[in-house]
């Protein structure tokens, strides 16, 4: 296996800084032999035995966790380049939970904590990591909390979830405050479609719900006779010659905010809004990878639970989830 996109992580023990080889590719670390060791204060002899039971067992594979490195080495007056085995972060963690030192038990104490703040609460924050920027973090989580009222049931996990859609850009540190959310999209194709053949699509499923047993007879049921007409009706407006919505993903955002927070039906608003809108964007050939389920549920869910005040930061936010890459 080769490694690229090499950098140098240094870990700080008690015995001395050790480096160890980060691999931006595949997101891990490569530590050799003798670093191991060093790392868990124990003889060679004992780390390679566990290295070769735990491969034995099956814990790990060989092939996806090892890779050879050629590295120089001096011996005597000589520079000879070596090839050497090198095991990534998975094989460290695996050897950890099996050495016997105090070096060992003090990694086991931190990994276990780690652990169990995850399962617990559902995530885990790297202080260290992001130290610079770890009240901007928590303001981010802040701002899209205070988007809903008090009784939300939008859980932090949730939240936390959808700021980690958007990671990437910290998208929320000053969006709210300076109102720099966008507003706008970039496609101008002419994708246009009818209350009737939105209705098909959301008939359709509702059939594989029922079918599934996953909602009743008064799931996607109309509350009015135009309910659905006049949802579509508002997404292709036009005042004086120009679209209200120029663009299919304005289009798209304003489909899935209509059908969540005007309750066109009996039950299921939610479920048909999230549908109405992916179902769009495939037709508009819009559908990208991040408009992943995970994302979509939590921005509907803020949709629903929002102040209707906030419906250009609503928008603004699924916009933003629409142009992920």
């Amino acid at each position: 296996m080769d490694i690229k996109d090499e950098k140098l992580v240094i870990y700080q023990s008690k015995s001395g800084a050790i480096e160890f080889r980060k691999d931006l590719n595949q997101e891990t670390i490569w530590a050799n032999l003798k670093q191991i060791t060093e790392l868990f204060q124990r003889d060679k002899s004992v780390i390679s035995r566990h290295i070769k039971n735990i491969f034995k067992s099956g814990e790990l594979r060989k092939t996806s966790t090892v890779a050879k490195i050629a590295t120089v080495q001096k011996e005597g007056t000589r520079r000879i380049a070596r090839e050497i085995e090198y095991f990534n972060l998975d094989v460290i963690i695996s050897i950890g939970y099996r050495v016997d030192s105090k070096n060992a038990t003090q990694f086991r104490i931190w990994a276990t904590k780690v652990l169990k703040q995850h399962i617990v609460d559902g995530y885990t924050i790297n202080k260290k990591r992001i130290s610079h920027n770890y009240e901007k973090f928590i303001k981010a989580v802040s701002d899209v909390k205070a988007l809903l009222p008090k009784n939300a049931s939008a859980k932090t996990e949730d939240i936390l979830d959808l700021i980690k859609v958007y990671a990437t850009t910290w998208f929320s540190l000053d969006a709210y405050d300076k109102d720099t959310l966008p507003r706008k999209g970039i496609s101008k194709k002419r994708i246009e479609f009818t209350a009737k053949e939105l209705n098909e699509a959301i008939n359709q499923l509702k059939n594989d719900l029922l079918n599934k047993k996953q909602a009743t007879d008064i799931f996607a049921q109309e509350r009015s006779k135009n309910s659905i007409e006049s949802v579509v009706g508002n997404i292709f407006q036009s005042a004086f010659g120009k679209d209200a919505y120029p663009t299919m993903e304005e289009k798209a955002a304003h489909l899935l905010y209509f059908i969540v927070k005007n309750h066109p039906f009996t039950d299921g608003n939610k479920r048909s809004g999230a549908f109405a809108f992916v179902w769009f964007l495939g037709k508009a050939g819009l559908l990208r990878a991040g408009v992943n389920p995970e994302a979509l549920t939590v921005l509907t869910l803020l949709i629903a639970e929002s102040n209707p005040k906030d419906k250009e930061k609503m928008t603004g936010l699924v916009l933003l989830l629409i142009n992920r890459k």
